[in-house]
């Protein structure tokens, strides 16, 4: 009974719904390796006051909230993601921030974000998200075109399901090798010596100047 208690769970952390989504999103804001690592990702976006930053699949909302900290009331933190289960974990762990008018958190997938979050951001980012998109060298290019020139884009992955590659260099590589697709450049990674390893590629918007097939 326990272990299906824990597979129940388990597999609800790519969309958590109803009571087990809510256990798996306690589990992962309060998990010391997913505070540690959110906090990590955060720390390499060099988030300025001011900025207006996009997170792709928030979760229980640990980075919105550290990214708030950070910018402060200049800025504005916006974020998606596809279960209402998390939607609601985040806006409680957020709720000063949203009533401040400094968060504004929404019930959106990757493929169809809402009208509001339209941009120009920044920055935007996203945790252990990149496995659930569709065609993701598509969304990567449609984020991208959300940024102000000169803004980034972070994605972090720390795959922790049977049958995907534990080889930071090759998954950072992987995903390197989308953001150049995706039109951007600078591409670079980050890896953080968790078990598993966490590995964060970043990239930036070159701007329509600058974009591939443009102006030579």
């Amino acid at each position: 009974m326990k272990q299906t208690i824990i597979t129940a769970v388990v597999r609800q952390f790519g969309n958590p719904r109803g009571a087990a989504g809510r256990v798996a999103g306690w589990v992962l804001a309060h998990r010391s390796s997913n505070r540690r690592r959110n906090e990590w990702v955060v720390s390499l976006l060099d988030v300025r006051p001011a900025d207006r930053v996009l997170e792709i699949g928030f979760g229980p909302g640990l980075a919105i909230a550290e990214v708030d900290r950070r910018i402060g009331p200049s800025g504005h933190v916006y974020g998606i993601d596809h279960s209402d289960v998390m939607v609601r974990q985040a806006s409680r762990r957020n709720a000063a921030g949203i009533r401040a008018g400094r968060i504004t958190l929404a019930l959106a997938s990757v493929e169809q974000l809402p009208p509001a979050f339209d941009g120009p951001f920044e920055t935007v980012f996203g945790v252990n998200t990149l496995a659930f998109w569709t065609e993701p060298v598509r969304r990567l290019d449609d984020l991208r075109r959300r940024l102000a020139p000169g803004g980034r884009i972070a994605i972090a992955s720390q795959p922790r399901h049977p049958g995907v590659t534990r080889d930071p260099a090759r998954a950072a590589a992987e995903t390197a090798d989308l953001f150049r697709k995706a039109g951007l450049t600078q591409v670079r990674s980050e890896t953080l010596d968790l078990d598993p390893p966490v590995i964060c590629v970043l990239g930036v918007n070159p701007g329509p100047s600058q974009e591939p097939g443009r102006n030579g």
